[in-house]
């Protein structure tokens, strides 16, 4: 017994304790000392030593080997057999859906306003609410680009969520665990590792456009290219009102979003689901009156007009809704004319 102490016992543990106490090291370390010795990894940690997240480790975000169990262990030891065999793995290594959205809930222990204020928005809208509305998928049938908004990390195709794929239902998610998941995940408008300067002082951070001499903190993650392009780096487009150009606001802000609240093919504002502002609104970004991650517009009208206009209306109780077609004060489209006659 003492023999079976000292020769198995004893040496299984000091490794034991030696494999934990470099695991910690590694984990602790410069990421140029751990992290990016792997060549897949050195460009994901050049980008990160330049971002506002220079100063937080990588497993913050990204977890340890341990965290999610055999799964972790799994892929662990897939990396170390595809390094020492002749298989090799695509340099462009990027998250899977699961792994974005435990970033996700990673990004909440510091972002908890943020991502307060996106699950009370639109934008927090689950596979469920967007692939199973009945009557969209009656009118227009559901296809591959809706990924391109609407579950931009899903891996697959359209056959792989849902059945029917057709305009008469009733429709089910093929994957039941799909049904209360987020569509659109902090990653789809946000790029931990895009490079910026730290912020002087989070308690002057406000409203979407950047501090001075700091890119911006949106974008959009692009599924076709598994890519993420900075707000300001995104296209401005030419829009229309029939035939008359209109000016179009040049906050970044603007053009994310668009990318998804986009007009048909010929830029026509108000056409499919362009928000464009026109008339008296004429170039205003869409974050004068909608909060940046909740999309409240409750009360915006107040912050440029009096309470009681000139007109005599009280703008807290005009009907500004987009969503009610019967709106004579749609703030998206009202002109002078709405309200006044020539």
């Amino acid at each position: 017994m003492k023999r079976l102490f000292i020769f198995f016992v004893i040496p299984i543990t000091v490794m034991g304790i030696s494999f934990f106490g470099f695991y910690t090291y590694w984990n602790n370390a410069d990421p140029e000392k751990s992290c990016s010795s792997c060549h897949e990894i050195t460009p994901s940690v050049s980008s990160l030593q330049h971002s506002a997240h220079r100063e937080i480790r990588c497993f913050d975000c990204h977890g340890n080997a341990l965290s999610n169990g055999f799964h972790s262990l799994k892929e662990k030891a897939n990396m170390v057999l595809t390094h020492i065999t002749d298989e090799r793995w695509n340099e462009d290594i990027s998250l899977n859906e699961s792994q974005v959205l435990e970033v996700t809930e990673r990004c909440t222990i510091c972002h908890q306003s943020e991502y307060t204020k996106w699950k009370s928005g639109r934008h927090s809208t689950s596979y469920s609410d967007i692939f199973l509305n009945t009557l969209h998928n009656s009118m227009e049938r559901v296809y591959w680009d809706c990924f391109r908004c609407h579950g931009m990390f899903f891996e697959g195709n359209i056959y792989d969520l849902i059945s029917p794929v057709s305009k008469e239902g009733p429709w089910e998610l093929i994957d039941k665990e799909k049904a209360d998941q987020p569509a659109i995940p902090c990653l789809a408008c946000h790029q931990a590792h895009t490079e910026n300067e730290l912020y002087p002082s989070l308690k002057n951070v406000q409203g979407s456009l950047p501090l001075k001499g700091r890119n911006p903190v949106f974008g959009l993650y692009i599924r076709s290219d598994r890519i993420f392009l900075r707000g300001d780096h995104l296209p401005e487009p030419n829009m229309y009102l029939e035939n008359e150009q209109i000016l179009y606001s040049d906050d970044p802000s603007q053009s994310l979003c668009i990318q998804c609240h986009a007009p048909g093919a010929f830029h026509q504002v108000g056409t499919n689901d362009d928000r464009t502002p026109v008339g008296v609104h004429e170039g205003l970004s869409c974050n004068v009156c909608h909060e940046p991650h909740s999309n409240n517009a409750d009360n915006s009208c107040i912050t440029c007009h009096p309470a009681i206009s000139n007109c005599g209306l009280d703008v807290e109780t005009m009907n500004t809704s987009y969503s009610n077609p019967g709106s004579q004060h749609n703030i998206h489209f009202v002109s002078c004319d709405d309200c006044h006659e020539k």
